[in-house]
């Protein structure tokens, strides 16, 4: 489940972030951190991510004093945000973080073994179908916004 999270999440939801890049105070604040040294970027990519803890622990203790759509609102805005975020962070520091002996190590095979799970995912048939019928659900929404559009214009004549 976390992975499908991530292929889903990681890549749009950094983008999110990549967009607050337009900004000038986000860009400047982008261009310092891109120059990290290793040990740095670890701490800017490490830290935000172990900052959301607290705030996950807090939903948690929501959802057992029985506040359960807090807590699930919680967690599931922590989770997004958290991904947008530590997806836009490991963008920027990958980099640096590749120069870490240990982080390397960890890291390349974990990609290794997390593209080959995706790859079956994907070939899987309800992967497939979901596939499809999104396209579909895309094309008519596309259709029904088009007529939409064109009955509000023929009204305002």
């Amino acid at each position: 489940m976390f992975l499908l999270f991530e292929e889903w999440g990681w890549e749009p939801l950094a983008a999110v972030f990549a967009a607050l890049g337009r900004l000038p105070v986000w860009r400047q604040l982008e261009r310092l951190i891109v120059r990290l040294p290793p040990w740095a970027a670890l701490l800017a990519f490490g830290v935000p991510v172990l900052a959301l803890i607290p705030i996950k622990l807090l939903a948690v203790y929501l959802l057992g004093q029985g506040h359960v759509a807090t807590g699930l609102g919680i967690i599931v805005l922590a989770k997004l945000a958290g991904t947008a975020f530590a997806a836009r962070l490991f963008q920027l520091t990958q980099p640096a973080l590749m120069q870490i002996q240990w982080f390397a190590s960890l890291y390349v095979p974990w990609k290794i073994w997390k593209d080959y799970k995706l790859r079956q995912v994907r070939s899987s048939l309800p992967w497939r179908w979901s596939r499809r019928l999104r396209q579909r659900v895309k094309l008519l929404a596309t259709r029904v916004a088009t007529a939409c559009k064109a009955a509000f214009s023929g009204l305002r004549k």
